[in-house]
């Protein structure tokens, strides 16, 4: 069965960085596209970033472009989100989810996730 743990998330000031990990387990054959959501008390969840099993396609929400940066190590079946310039809109509780790619490796997902991990909380202050 697949499972993502996600770690990295903390608490840093306006202006600092931090780097998210998703390890994906449980299935080394099935490739898979992850995106990493968000949500912060009494607001829905969002896409924050996407990355097809390729690496080539990628897909970032318009509040974080520019400043967040998602990559993946397949080797490792582990995602990164690299979150730099952060803001106190930034803070939330962070999810790494998980789809398959449905025989397209260039397969972002966005929607329709089949696997979540339990979130990492990230806090910005000002």
């Amino acid at each position: 069965q697949v499972q993502l743990l996600e770690s990295g998330g903390g608490l840093v000031q306006a202006g600092d960085s931090l780097r998210l990990s998703c390890v994906l387990s449980g299935s080394t054959v099935i490739s898979y596209a992850m995106d990493w959501f968000r949500q912060a008390p009494g607001k829905e969840r969002e896409v924050v970033a996407a990355i097809s099993w390729s690496g080539r396609n990628t897909y970032y929400a318009d509040s974080v472009k520019g400043r967040f940066t998602i990559s993946r190590d397949n080797a490792k079946n582990t995602v990164f989100l690299q979150m730099n310039s952060l803001k106190v809109e930034d803070t939330a509780l962070y999810y790494c989810a998980a789809t398959t790619s449905r025989k397209n490796s260039d397969y972002i997902g966005l929607d329709g996730m089949d696997f979540w991990g339990q979130g990492t909380l990230v806090t910005v202050s000002s």
